[in-house]
């Protein structure tokens, strides 16, 4: 895969210890703007949020797709997914 064309689905954990899901092209960025504030709506009133999970896409229409299907698993789905991917003392980013 190209690093330039990548796209990530992602799950952050915000202040209030929801998860929110979003799709980005560039993670790193997107993270960094949510946490000034300048992210979705959802996530500006519980900040700061933190990377607790990714995936990589080589297509935005996948990246959207996989986002999709996150939104709709249940908080304890979503809890199960982010522990299976979790490297234990590793930053995500």
């Amino acid at each position: 895969m190209n690093s330039k064309n990548l796209n990530y689905t992602y799950v952050l954990q915000c202040k209030d210890h929801t998860l929110y899901t979003g799709w980005t092209n560039n993670l790193k960025e997107r993270v960094k703007k949510h946490n000034l504030g300048e992210g979705a709506k959802y996530t500006r009133s519980r900040l700061p949020v933190r990377l607790v999970y990714y995936e990589v896409f080589e297509s935005k229409e996948a990246a959207m797709r996989r986002e999709y299907q996150i939104k709709h698993l249940s908080r304890k789905e979503k809890l199960a997914l982010i522990k299976r991917k979790e490297q234990p003392g590793k930053d995500l980013l």
